[in-house]
């Protein structure tokens, strides 16, 4: 009892050493318990990984081969260490042949599509623009027809990694998401995705999966990392310092569009039967002997675009990839037109909300569906465009949906989840 009572003595005689050093050692505590449930975790994926690894392949059969875009320098330079920890095992213990492709630079994915050859499966392993730059280069190939139906993995390495929510579980814990992405595209599951093609009348196309931004609500959020001493209060204060230097940021622009188009049923999963050879020869000869009439082509009927005049804060053109298992029967991207009535206080309580999710329109933003569409912007201070959170040059496009372009891997639990929000 007196070693007690002497004990308290002594932490009330030194309360302040004694409060930090109870904080030093309740914060270390914690973050070993968290370094603790990472291993586990990836502990339980290498397991799952090595059953995959394990099963049995014919003597003529060979290995799979993953051709691996890996992008170093995102997530502020630890992509390489998260690859080499959390994903590498797992891909090596599950028997995939593995080619890892690092960048060096900005921009030499896109190159590097075009030296590319025939794989079982891509990877990307970096953030969005590393994703944009790798479809990008791989659309613009000349053989893009057969090289587009390549099965794509994303694992989400970087600061932003906007398609990860329509692929896998959504988590704040980087190893969980990071073994989950690597596990799915090991299981085989995927889901075709659209893309957008981004043509302008001097460069080649940009090609992108999630949006197209461009307007107020953009601009304020590139312009957040700037206000970093600020803490909680950046965004916010982001957005009001962008209307102390100028208001009303309207913008004008013309856009024509096309309607919808309806989408093609699925093709059948399995070829069907062939018949047997007896039944082949009867329809050659009577194909030979009464030959089918040849009916006259359909000439297309000619396009309906739609113009319209817009005013408005912010434009965005989006796919539907933030649920790509929803049934659709038609085939259209959505451009949202924000209002330009908003106050100076609606402007920056809706841009504090954009800045966490960007695709969230506001409450009275008018909605379009189309297949295509031309925006045509004024001639100077058109600022710039947000494609796939990348930055370029804002000037006149043509926007055009490639419907199910692409196929993803995605995680069963994910696309579950998704297929109950029909």
């Amino acid at each position: 009892m007196g070693r007690v009572v002497k004990v308290l003595r002594t932490l009330r005689t030194h309360w302040k050493k004694s409060t930090l050093a109870a904080c030093v050692l309740s914060y270390g505590g914690r973050w070993l318990y968290g370094k603790h449930c990472e291993n586990v975790l990836r502990r339980e994926a290498c397991q799952e990984a090595r059953e995959f690894g394990r099963n049995l392949i014919g003597p003529q059969v060979p290995l799979k081969k993953a051709t691996v875009i890996l992008n170093p320098a995102a997530s502020h330079g630890k992509a390489n260490s998260l690859f080499e920890k959390n994903a590498a095992p797992i891909l090596h213990l599950a028997g995939v042949e593995v080619n890892i492709v690092k960048t060096d630079y900005e921009g030499q994915a896109k190159k590097l599509m075009d030296l590319m050859e025939h794989t079982d499966m891509l990877i990307v392993a970096g953030g969005d623009g590393t994703l944009q730059e790798v479809i990008t280069g791989l659309l613009r190939r000349t053989d893009e027809e057969s090289f587009s139906k390549t099965p794509i993995g994303f694992i989400p390495l970087g600061s932003h990694n906007t398609l990860s929510e329509s692929l896998h579980l959504i988590t704040d814990n980087k190893v969980r998401c990071i073994t989950s992405a690597t596990l799915a595209i090991l299981k085989g599951e995927t889901v075709p995705l659209d893309v957008l093609q981004i043509k302008s009348e001097k460069d080649q196309p940009v090609f992108a999966l999630v949006s197209l931004r461009w307007g107020s609500f953009r601009d304020v959020a590139a312009s957040i990392s700037k206000y970093w001493y600020l803490g909680p209060l950046k965004t916010r204060a982001a957005h009001w310092f962008s209307t102390l230097k100028n208001w009303p940021q309207t913008r004008h622009a013309s856009l024509s569009c096309l309607p919808p188009v309806p989408r093609p049923p699925d093709l059948p999963a399995e070829k069907p039967i062939r018949p047997n050879l007896l039944y082949r020869i009867y329809r050659r000869l009577q194909n030979y002997w009464n030959p089918p009439v040849e009916e006259p082509p359909v000439e297309p009927e000619p396009e309906q675009w739609e113009d319209r005049q817009i005013s408005t804060l912010e434009l965005t053109i989006s796919t539907q990839n933030r649920n790509p298992v929803k049934k659709r029967t038609d085939d259209f991207m959505v451009l949202s037109v924000e209002p330009d009535t908003l106050s100076v206080g609606q402007f920056i309580t809706e841009g504090t909300k954009k800045a966490e999710k960007q695709l969230e329109c506001t409450e009275n933003a008018l909605q379009l569906e189309a297949s295509a569409c031309h925006v045509t912007l004024p001639q100077e201070g058109a600022g710039f465009y947000d494609i796939d959170n990348e930055a370029f040059e804002a000037m006149p496009v043509e926007v055009r949906l490639l419907p199910r372009k692409l196929r993803f891997f995605c995680s069963a639990e994910r696309r579950e989840e998704l297929a109950q929000v029909n």
